[in-house]
C-alpha cells in the first residue's frame, strides 16, 4: 500500500482530498441529480438536500468498512494483487465513466440541459426515485457496496493501521466522509439552482460539468495506465499523490465554479 503518505498529517490531507473527488464521481453526481429534481420537481422541501442525504448513507458505510478493516488489520495483510486489481478497475470505469459523459454531452440536442451519465445508478431502478429522506440515503448507503469504495476505504484503513489501528482507521473514515459530504451536498444546491431556471445559461453550465467530470475521468484513467506501463512514470510521481489529488478537485472545482457563474447570471430578455 505504498500509494499512501506514511506520515500522518499528509495522510489525513490526502483522505479528505480523496473524499472531495470521491464526491465529484459521475455516478454521484448523476444520481444526485436524479434525485433532487425528482424531489424538486414534485415539491418535496428536503429535494435541494437530496446530495448531502445520499452522502451520508454513503458515508455511513465507509466508516463500517474501515472499522471493519481497522480491527482485522492486526490479524490480517492484503494480498499483493489486490492493489494492481483495484488499480486497474478503477482505470476501466474511470474510462468508461469519461467516453459516456463526453458522448452525452457531444450527442445533446441545443438547449438540452446535460445531467452527468453514471453506470451504477441505472442498476437501482425505483430507486433513482425516492421520495424520502431515509430512502435517498439508503440509496447512497447500496452505492458504497461497490469494489472500488470498498477497496478505497480498506486502502486508507490499512494505512491507518501503522497509526494505531482501528482509532485511526475512524478518523480517516470520517475525513473522507467529510470531503465527500461537502461535495455531493454543494451539487445537490447546485442542482435545485438549474433546476429553478432552465434557460441557455443552465444549459451551457450543465455542459460545463459533464465536460469536466468526462476530462477528469480519462486522464486520471490514462496517468494510471502510464504508471503501471513505464516505470519512469510511477519513480517520478512517487510521493507526489497529495499534489495530484489537490489538482483533481482543483480542476472539477473551477468547473464547478463557472457552472455556478453562468447560473447566476441574469436572463437578458429579448424583445
Amino acid at each position: 500500500m505504498h500509494e499512501l503518505p506514511t506520515e500522518w498529517t499528509a495522510l489525513c490531507a490526502l483522505v479528505f482530498l480523496l473524499g472531495l473527488k470521491h464526491g465529484f464521481d459521475a455516478d454521484h453526481l448523476a444520481t444526485i441529480d436524479g434525485l433532487t429534481r425528482y424531489n424538486a420537481r414534485n415539491g418535496r422541501r428536503f429535494g435541494r438536500y437530496c446530495g448531502a442525504l445520499f452522502s451520508l448513507g454513503h458515508g455511513a458505510v465507509v466508516l463500517i468498512i474501515a472499522a471493519a478493516v481497522g480491527l482485522a488489520s492486526e490479524r490480517w495483510n492484503a494480498p499483493e494483487w489486490l492493489e494492481a486489481f483495484g488499480a486497474w478497475t478503477s482505470i476501466l470505469f474511470l474510462t468508461l465513466i469519461g467516453v459516456v459523459n463526453l458522448h452525452a454531452v457531444m450527442s445533446a440536442a441545443p438547449g438540452q440541459v446535460v445531467a452527468p451519465v453514471g453506470l451504477k445508478g441505472r442498476l437501482l431502478g425505483r430507486l433513482n426515485r425516492a421520495s424520502h429522506p431515509a430512502t435517498v440515503a439508503l440509496v447512497g448507503a447500496l452505492f458504497a457496496l461497490s469494489f472500488d469504495t470498498v477497496s478505497q476505504s480498506a486502502l486508507f484503513a490499512l494505512t491507518a493501521a501503522q497509526f494505531g489501528g482501528v482509532t485511526h482507521a475512524l478518523v480517516l473514515g470520517l475525513l473522507f466522509v467529510f470531503g465527500m459530504l461537502v461535495t455531493d451536498g454543494i451539487n445537490g444546491l447546485w442542482i435545485s439552482r438549474l433546476i429553478a431556471r432552465a434557460d441557455q445559461l443552465a444549459c451551457i453550465a450543465s455542459r460545463v460539468m459533464s465536460l469536466a467530470v468526462a476530462g477528469v475521468s480519462l486522464l486520471v484513467a490514462a496517468f494510471g495506465a502510464a504508471k503501471f506501463a513505464m516505470p519512469a512514470v510511477e519513480n517520478w510521481s512517487d510521493g507526489k499523490e497529495l499534489m495530484f489529488g489537490s489538482a483533481v478537485v482543483l480542476l472539477i472545482l473551477l468547473a464547478f465554479v463557472a457552472g455556478q457563474m453562468l447560473a447566476r447570471r441574469p436572463v437578458v430578455e429579448t424583445a
